[in-house]
């Protein structure tokens, strides 16, 4: 069996559990422990990622040991992983880096292989809302955009529809990625290991949201509790 060690942000209606070794396999519920299964059971799909970054994650039975507990805030009610862990503030030496990096790559081809085969049109939430895929895309490229001020880029916004741009701008945020760190932010807020969770995990939650809404697939079950 396999210890995958975890951290839990929490709030009074959401919490979220992410691998602190693998950047990107976070996962929310409505609770710590649904958030727990709800990561358990995406196990899969991040091996996907795993083995595009030339990693093997380990399959079968996984045991999980929650490192650490947080207080969530705005961010985590919004749905986003938005909590610093103690776990982030770690240092960085440089093959740890290229590690993390390559799985923040493999997130994004994944999202890319994803959203290229999914048809324009997705199928809408309960009240009818829900962006289509082109939507989707240049939201998650647009977000990166963002996310560059976090590592000290200030880069121009790339042309979503333009893959030369979106590779051009993500070259980049490797390369401040793949640096050593000693665990102090970034720019000002985020530290590296971080960073590459926050920007994996963003490129794979909408990834696995094109998945779940493409109408040619069995939509997710509802969510419990």
């Amino acid at each position: 069996m396999t210890i995958i060690r975890v951290a839990i942000e929490a709030v009074a209606k959401r919490a979220f559990a992410s691998a602190v070794d693998w950047p990107g396999w976070s996962r929310s519920a409505k609770s710590r422990d649904l958030a727990i299964e709800a990561l358990l059971a995406y196990q899969e799909r991040y091996a996907r990622v795993a083995q595009v970054a030339g990693m093997l994650l380990p399959r079968g039975t996984l045991e999980v040991h929650v490192d650490e507990e947080a207080d969530g805030g705005a961010a985590t009610e919004f749905g986003v992983p938005g909590a610093i862990a103690e776990a982030d503030r770690e240092p960085l030496d440089v093959v740890e880096a290229a590690r993390r990096s390559n799985l923040v790559a493999a997130a994004w081809r994944d999202f890319d292989a994803i959203a290229a085969a999914a048809p324009e049109a997705l199928r809408k939430g309960p009240r009818g809302g829900g962006r289509d895929r082109t939507k989707v895309v240049e939201h998650v490229v647009l977000s990166d955009h963002g996310y560059c001020r976090e590592l000290g880029l200030r880069l121009p916004a790339p042309d979503p529809a333009d893959a030369a741009s979106v590779a051009a701008m993500r070259d980049a945020m490797l390369e401040v990625l793949r640096r050593p760190s000693d665990g102090s932010p970034i720019e000002k807020r985020w530290p590296a290991r971080y960073a590459h969770r926050r920007i994996a995990w963003h490129a794979l939650d909408h990834a696995w949201e094109i998945e779940d809404r493409d109408p040619r697939n069995q939509p997710p079950p509802v969510e419990a509790g």
